[in-house]
């Protein structure tokens, strides 16, 4: 069985809805994975936006979530999921919020595509806070066994 990571709030390529995003409560969707690989030791989970800030003419990868060191067992995360839901030992990144947790799509023109991204690791990453996309990846290099993606879309204004 392959790693699968879906949404109850939306269907692969579908719109993420209101309720997720900065015109809504913002808070975090509920995701859903199973299909861990043998071997897993953690699994970290990155949501960003590659269309930004125009998906027309896009410049830069924008982060929206940054989690790792869940556990790796079958289950997923609860929607509006607050640090102290996380499972024990799990470490939220830093976003291009500059702050930890969600921070829903918010995109200024345009409809933008998220990509949520769970890997599957042969390691723990360090136990450390607010570390960056960037330091998330390079820990994660050379030590993923296995990807799953789900991808929503949100524009401004509809619903």
């Amino acid at each position: 069985m392959a790693l699968r990571l879906s949404s109850p709030a939306f269907p692969p390529g579908g719109a993420i809805p209101r309720r997720h995003t900065c015109e809504g409560p913002d808070r975090s969707p509920p995701l859903i994975w199973d299909g861990i690989p043998p071997g897993t030791l953690s699994l970290a989970l990155v949501v960003d936006d590659p269309d930004a800030p125009d998906p027309t003419a896009p410049k830069l990868v924008w982060v929206h979530w940054v989690l790792y060191n869940l556990p790796p067992v079958p289950g997923g995360l609860p929607e509006a999921v607050q640090r102290s839901d996380l499972p024990i030992g799990a470490r939220e990144g830093l976003t291009d919020f500059r702050r930890t947790g969600w921070g829903g799509p918010c995109p200024p023109i345009g409809r933008h595509r998220y990509f949520f991204r769970l890997y599957s690791l042969d390691r723990k990453l360090p136990e450390e806070d607010r570390l960056t996309r960037a330091t998330v990846d390079q820990a994660m290099a050379g030590h993923i066994l296995a990807t799953a993606e789900l991808m929503g879309t949100y524009q401004k204004g509809s619903r």
